[in-house]
């Protein structure tokens, strides 16, 4: 501040005074915290002025900067525009490959011309003929398309020309000789008849004409549903083609289920069921009797040979249910497997007619020649009918001796059972080359159906009932209903093979179609042509089948719905406030507490452990050191400490170099399952539905636990180490020593007191305040050891002058024993007598250990102490040892054993059931079973709302 002012006065000495105000030049007041301004006096030559003529300068250039900044963008732009068409342009497809398939202008004249001829020289003779231009004129159609087509036209003509060959042929006696046949359908018989015959016969083929044009319409109509189909798919895959040609990737389309899968899954669920309303949803049940044809039937109908053959035995011997739906490629897959069989090749038939076998042998274990168990399987493939089939063994009238007891009435009720299913299909396979008085399974329908509303017969063979039968009129009255006592919706002939194993479906097919057009039965016309033919009877069971699953679904789903709301009520009045938890959902729970608590084991504080693992392993070596070690050694040295600890050395070194590591092992296994189980009871009070798994899968996992072999040649070298050293170095160590030698001896006297109470009887305060009472024997034990405690004898073995002198005193009393009577009162009691003097000792021995440290471990009245001290050292190492051991790699494999146990649980159903049950866990599985079949079933229903 001060050279600011400093300058301002000596530029006012230069120049002339003025008085504006240099507004830098502030000042502040240290009292007031104001600024001041310095003013100045102003010359008014300093102010400035406005200088008009710049404002225009600078208006005109702004003006300018404009023109080029629009021209700039104008050409901006128009490059960005350009570019971006471009890029457009680029990012369209390629629409070249419609020159490929579109035909040019000459084309489309030429093609023109002649549909124009085609009409004038067609005129209005043929009918079908729109049929016919639009399979050959649209181009649209790809190799399906066309290849389907032909198919149908070709059936469609095939079933024209025998129609008109056998309405011909019906009226060949009473017509004279015509031209040749036309295809025309609106002909008549030729004139030259009698009026009363003609009359008739003209009526009955008019019907006849008139029904076949109804069936023609009906094709049509179904072959334009397939045409536009077809249309819709070649449209997809065009644009399809289009995405892939601009080097993108078509949206993933999610994959709808087909209705016949859809159905099949809901079958698949209610397989298990036995009665209500789980069994009757319709289906196809195919029976018969023992090779009448069957599974050929089926074979046909599925257009691949899928089951084997038996040469003269039983080949259905389970329920097959079969899923036939439509799809690209003739495949065959089971239900419980993800191997898709080709049925284009023969290898893979093959392998699926040995795994039909292979599972049909499997389910009749036990003696047993059927089976109720059904094997599902799903058959897909192009032209394949959409419905689903039950092959059943067949009904026989005698059984054979390899053959079970009650096989004939088993497959009888078997039979019954799928039959009685009010909205089941009966499919009934009659065998036309036998006599019709042999049949078993006719009257059995007529007892299931006795209206025929639901039966429709098949009859097989037909081709050698030509050659076998005499009267050819039987084959009719049996195709009219008119033979057996059985009503059908409608009556069938098929011929299903030449008894070949090596022919092909459609060897058998041409076969048959070969047959029906040269048969003489069905030439004279007394069976229509929509009769014959596996191709007539496939499309036939495929429209009943639909017909009823439509009729009978909605009541399904509403008895459904009604078992539902009953069930859930009842669980509501029963098992209020707790959560439906079906079988599975229980099992997964008590895995995961498992695994909660095996994991917990790694968390156990090392000190618990140690703890545990100390208590384990005298429990173990306790016996083994009283019997094998201390009481030996002791009865040996006579009171001589250095032959005791001579003694004490050599059995130690033999029990570590023994059974000492493998004892260890043993405790460790103890102490694992003991923590398990304290874990176990520590988390509290779990769900009593599977307290049984949790408790058999621990069970199971630590009787499959085994310890490492290499953990024995460890846990020895640690023991040998220890029980060498023979000096207690601390007070600690000693008290330790005393106080587990004092506790040993206190626990063996207690035992000891309660085997002589058990051989001479209570004592007198047991007799005087519990009233008990010794018993002769007892009394007489009791008198030997007052004997014996008068002896004084200090040794483990009595001589032979000292048992004779026990033997007189009692004999002077009365009391007549035995030497090795005495011998054996006598163990008890000096064994109290050591133990009693020992644990004085021990007592003693507690305040020596000033002593013992200054005769450098020279003491000898404390030697055993010392030699519990050893025992201790060497527990106590084996317990550090197994306790890093469990830590390190036991806890890990107990949990890997347990894990493989639980898997092998959840993988046996029968198990499952058996530790999980209840009437709780039945009902949360009911309900779980209805819930999944009323979705399936609202699913189906809309899906099958949706393509009406």
């Amino acid at each position: 501040m001060s050279r600011i002012l400093n300058h301002r006065m000596r530029s006012s000495l230069k120049k002339s005074s003025f008085t504006c105000v240099d507004k830098r030049a502030v000042a502040f007041s240290i009292y007031t915290g104001r600024s001041l301004l310095l003013h100045k006096p102003i010359d008014p030559s300093h102010i400035p002025r406005r200088k008009y003529g710049m404002l225009v300068a600078r208006a005109v250039r702004g003006m300018l900067k404009i023109r080029y900044l629009l021209l700039g963008g104008a050409v901006g732009g128009g490059m960005t525009l350009n570019k971006k068409y471009v890029e457009w342009k680029d990012g369209l497809p390629d629409m070249g490959w419609l020159n490929e398939i579109l035909p040019d202008n000459d084309q489309w004249d030429k093609f023109t011309t002649t549909l124009i001829n085609a009409k004038e020289k067609i005129g209005d003779q043929l009918q079908i003929g729109p049929l016919t231009l639009s399979l050959t004129s649209d181009p649209r159609l790809r190799e399906a398309g066309m290849a389907r087509a032909a198919e149908l036209r070709g059936w469609l003509a095939q079933r024209y020309e025998d129609a008109v060959a056998a309405a011909a042929t019906n009226n060949a006696s009473q017509i004279e000789p015509a031209p040749k046949i036309v295809n025309n359908l609106q002909s008549k018989p030729a004139p030259g008849q009698s009026s009363n015959s003609s009359a008739d016969e003209a009526a009955a083929y008019e019907k006849r004409v008139h029904a076949l044009q109804q069936e023609v319409l009906t094709l049509q109509a179904r072959y334009q549903r397939e045409l536009q189909r077809l249309e819709q798919e070649n449209r997809e895959l065009r644009q399809q083609n289009m995405l892939l040609r601009q080097g993108r990737q078509p949206p993933a389309k999610k994959m709808k289920r087909s209705l016949i899968d859809m159905y099949s899954a809901v079958l698949d669920e209610l397989a298990g069921w036995e009665a209500g309303e789980a069994g009757r949803l319709p289906r196809v049940v195919v029976v018969g009797d023992q090779s009448a044809g069957k599974t050929s039937v089926l074979e046909m109908i599925a257009q691949a040979r899928i089951f084997p053959r038996g040469a003269g035995e039983m080949c259905t011997r389970a329920p097959v249910k079969v899923t036939l739906s439509e799809g690209p490629y003739h495949v065959a897959q089971f239900r419980d497997s993800s191997r898709e069989f080709d049925l284009n090749k023969e290898s893979d038939l093959a392998d699926l007619r040995k795994e039909v076998e292979m599972r049909m042998r499997n389910s009749v274990r036990g003696g047993r020649t059927v089976s109720t168990d059904v094997i599902a399987m799903s058959v897909r493939g192009p032209g394949l009918p959409r419905m689903v089939l039950v092959d059943l063994p067949g009904v026989i009238s005698t059984q054979t001796v390899d053959m079970a007891a009650d096989t004939r009435d088993a497959i009888k009720q078997m039979t019954k059972q799928y039959m009685d299913n009010p909205n089941a299909i009966i499919l009934c396979i009659q065998d036309g080359s036998v006599d019709a008085e042999r049949s078993n399974v006719t009257d059995l329908v007529a007892s299931c159906d006795p209206q025929g509303k639901r039966t429709i017969f098949v009859l097989t063979k037909v081709d050698l009932a030509e050659e076998n039968l005499a009267n050819p009129n039987r084959i009719r009255r049996i195709l009219e209903g008119k033979l057996f006592p059985m009503k059908a919706l409608g009556y069938y002939a098929v011929v299903t093979g030449r008894s070949r194993k090596d022919d092909s479906i459609q060897s058998i097919r041409e076969y048959e179609e070969r047959f029906f057009s040269s048969s003489k039965l069905f030439k004279t016309g007394m069976v229509a042509a929509a009769q014959v033919t596996t191709r007539n009877l496939a499309l036939g069971v495929a429209d009943c089948f639909w017909r009823m699953v439509r009729d009978s679904v909605e009541q399904q789903a509403d008895a459904f719905k009604a078992m539902r709301f009953n069930l859930e009520t009842e669980w509501k009045n029963t098992f209020p406030r707790t959560r439906e938890l079906d079988r599975d959902e229980l099992f997964e729970r008590a895995r995961a507490e498992l695994l909660d608590q095996s994991a917990e084991l790694s968390a156990v504080a090392a000190p618990a452990w140690e703890l545990r693992l100390q208590a384990a392993l005298w429990a173990a070596a306790a016996d083994h050191v009283f019997a094998d070690i201390y009481l030996p050694a002791a009865a040996a040295a006579h009171g001589d400490m250095d032959k005791f600890n001579t003694s004490v050395d050599i059995k130690l070194r033999e029990w570590a170099e023994g059974s000492l590591s493998a004892q260890a092992v043993r405790a460790g296994r103890d102490a694992l399952r003991e923590e398990f189980e304290a874990l176990l009871a520590r988390a509290g009070a779990s769900d009593a539905a599977y307290e049984a798994v949790k408790r058999a899968a621990a069970d199971e996992a630590l009787a499959r636990h085994q310890w490492e072999e290499r953990a024995l040649d460890v846990l020895r070298v640690l023991q040998l180490s220890a029980l060498q050293d023979a000096c207690v170095r601390s007070r600690a160590d000693w008290d330790a020593a005393v106080a587990l030698m004092d506790d040993a001896l206190h626990a063996r006297l207690r035992a000891v007191d309660a085997e002589l109470r058990a051989l001479t009887g209570p004592g007198w305060r047991e007799r005087w305040l519990r009233w008990a009472s010794a018993s002769e024997e007892q009394q007489r034990r009791a008198h030997v050891r007052q004997e014996l405690e008068q002896l004084g004898a200090a040794r483990p073995t009595l001589t032979y002058d000292e048992v004779v002198a026990v033997r007189d005193n009692l004999r002077r009393r009365g009391i007549e024993v035995d030497n090795d009577y005495i011998r054996e009162t006598w163990k008890p009691v000096y064994l109290k007598n050591f133990l009693t003097r020992a644990q004085a000792r021990a007592r003693d021995c507690k305040k020596s250990f000033y002593l013992y440290s200054q005769q450098n471990g020279g003491e000898k009245e404390c030697s055993e102490v010392v030699m519990f001290w050893r025992v201790c050292g060497a527990l106590r190492a084996s317990a550090n040892a197994l306790r890093q051991q469990i830590c390190n790699r036991e806890a890990a494999r107990l949990d890997r054993e347990l894990r493989e146990v639980l898997d092998e649980m959840a993988a046996d159903p029968d198990l499952k059931k058996k530790l999980i049950s209840g009437r709780r866990v039945e009902l949360a599985e009911e309900l779980k079973r209805v819930r999944q079949v009323q979705e399936k079933l609202e699913e189906f229903i809309e899906a099958l709302n949706k393509e009406k």
